[in-house]
C-alpha cells in the first residue's frame, strides 16, 4: 500500500550492507582494538598506577588515590612540556634556569588551606653551603641511611667547582644553581636565601637546616628529626652585643627601617620551620637595607637574620642555634678540629655538655650539629659515630 509507513530499521540495514560503510566500520573496529590493546599494555606496565575515570557533563575527570600518583602525573606532564619552569613537586634534577627573583617569588607562595588534600610526610631539608664537595660526605651517608623519604638534600657550592658525586651517593644530583660567595659578604645571605628558595619548592619540606662542609651531626637521624619536628620554635641565634664587633658594626644609614636598638648578632647556621623560611625569602624590606648598607666589616651573614627574625618574629624564635662552634680562642674564625681532637669523650661532651630550654623545659640536649671538622678527621669520626652517635638506631 502506498500509504504504509516505512520500516524505520530497513534503511539503516540497507546502508550497513553497502561496501563503503562496511569498510568504515571495519576500520573503526581495527583502531578500537589497537587502542584497547595499548591501554591494556600500559596498565600492565604501570600496574601500581590506578586511574578512576568519572564522566561529568560529558567530560572525563581523572582521580588518583595517592600523592605518589599525583607526582607521577605531574612528572609526566612536565617531561612532555618544553617549559623550563620548576614545579612545586620534587623533580629528579635540582638544576633550573630561574633567576633569583623568580625563584624566591615562586618559593614564597603558601597555601591558605592548612590541611593538605593528600597524606603529607614532613621532611627536613639539609642545606649545605660549601666551597666545593661535602668533605665529610661518608659520615653523612651513614647518618641518612635507612631514612629515605624523611629528608631532602641541597648543596650550594662555588660555581667553579665541577666535581661530581657517585651515583649511589645521597649527594648525587643535589647541587642547586649557585653563584660566587665571599666570606662575610651580603652575597653569603643571598646564597642562604637561594638554598631556602630551592628547598621551599618541595611542599613536603617542613624544617630547614643550614650546614657547611665541615659540619657533623651529633645524634642519629631519628633523634634530630624528632627534636626539630616537635619543636614549637625555630633556632636562629640572636643577641644584643655592645662593642665594636656587635653594635659597632651598625650603619646609621639603615634607619629608620633598622635602628640601633633592633640590631642583633648571631651565628649564620640556623634551623627554622617552613613558616619562618617563607618569611625570610619573601622579605624585600630589611634585606634591601642590608644589601645597600651592610658592607665590608659589617658582616651581613652575622646580622641580617638575627636582626630580621628578632624584630619581626621574635616570639617564634628560641634565639639560639643548634650548631656548636668553638670561639674560645678568639679571632675571626672558630677553632678547627683535626684528627687527634676526635675522641669519644670529646664527642660525648658536645652532645650533653650544656643546659638550655626546649619547648619551655630545661634540657641538656642543646646542640644537634657541630663544626669545624677537617677532612683528616673523617676516619676517626666514622670509627666513633656508630657507638657515640648511635647511627644504627
Amino acid at each position: 500500500m502506498k500509504n504504509q509507513s516505512p520500516n524505520p530499521f530497513s534503511v539503516p540495514g540497507k546502508l550497513i550492507n553497502t561496501p563503503f560503510l562496511k569498510n568504515l566500520l571495519s576500520n573503526l573496529f581495527f583502531f578500537f582494538a589497537i587502542g584497547l590493546a595499548a591501554g591494556i599494555i600500559l596498565c600492565l606496565h604501570y600496574k601500581s598506577f590506578s586511574l578512576n575515570l568519572q564522566v561529568t557533563n560529558g567530560q572525563f575527570t581523572i582521580f588518583t588515590s595517592s600523592p605518589q600518583q599525583l607526582q607521577f602525573l605531574s612528572s609526566t606532564i612536565r617531561n612532555a612540556s618544553a617549559s623550563s619552569h620548576v614545579e612545586l613537586q620534587n623533580t629528579p634534577s635540582l638544576m633550573h634556569e630561574m633567576s633569583d627573583q623568580e625563584l624566591l617569588w615562586r618559593a614564597s607562595m603558601a597555601p591558605k588551606i592548612k590541611e593538605y588534600p593528600f597524606k603529607r610526610v614532613p621532611k627536613i631539608a639539609f642545606m649545605f653551603l660549601t666551597r666545593g664537595p661535602v668533605i665529610l660526605a661518608p659520615l653523612w651517608e651513614k647518618f641518612f641511611k635507612g631514612h629515605q623519604g624523611l629528608y631532602t638534600i641541597y648543596v650550594h657550592s662555588d660555581p667553579s667547582y665541577n666535581g661530581s658525586e657517585p651515583r649511589d651517593s645521597v649527594f648525587h644530583g643535589r647541587r642547586i644553581p649557585s653563584k660566587e660567595v665571599q666570606w662575610g659578604s651580603v652575597n653569603m645571605v643571598e646564597a642562604e636565601r637561594r638554598l631556602l628558595g630551592n628547598a621551599l619548592l618541595d611542599i613536603s619540606n617542613q624544617y630547614f637546616v643550614l650546614l657547611s662542609e665541615s659540619c657533623i651531626p651529633l645524634y642519629n637521624f631519628s633523634t634530630i628529626y624528632s627534636y626539630l619536628l616537635n619543636s614549637s620554635q625555630s633556632f636562629v641565634e640572636s643577641y644584643d652585643l655592645p662593642g665594636p664587633v656587635g653594635r659597632g658594626r651598625y650603619n646609621h644609614k639603615m634607619g629608620p627601617t633598622v635602628n640601633i636598638d633592633q640590631w642583633r648578632k648571631g651565628s649564620q647556621w640556623f634551623q627554622m620551620d617552613r613558616d619562618l623560611a617563607i618569611e625570610v625569602i619573601a622579605d624585600t624590606t630589611y634585606f634591601l637595607v642590608f644589601h645597600k648598607f651592610c658592607k665590608g666589616s659589617c658582616y651581613a651573614d652575622e646580622h641580617y637574620l638575627p636582626t630580621f627574625v628578632n624584630t619581626k618574629f621574635g616570639e617564634k624564635n628560641s634565639k639560639r642555634t643548634l650548631t656548636w662552634v668553638d670561639w674560645s680562642r678568639g679571632g675571626p674564625h672558630p677553632t678547627k678540629f683535626i684528627r687527634p681532637h676526635v675522641t669519644p669523650e670529646f664527642l660525648e661532651s658536645l652532645r650533653s655538655g650544656g643546659s638550655c630550654e626546649y619547648n619551655g623545659r630545661k634540657t641538656n640536649v642543646c646542640f644537634l650539629f657541630a663544626r669545624k671538622f677537617t677532612q683528616d678527621s673523617l676516619n676517626r669520626l666514622l670509627l666513633f659515630a656508630p657507638r657515640v652517635m648511635h647511627f644504627h638506631r
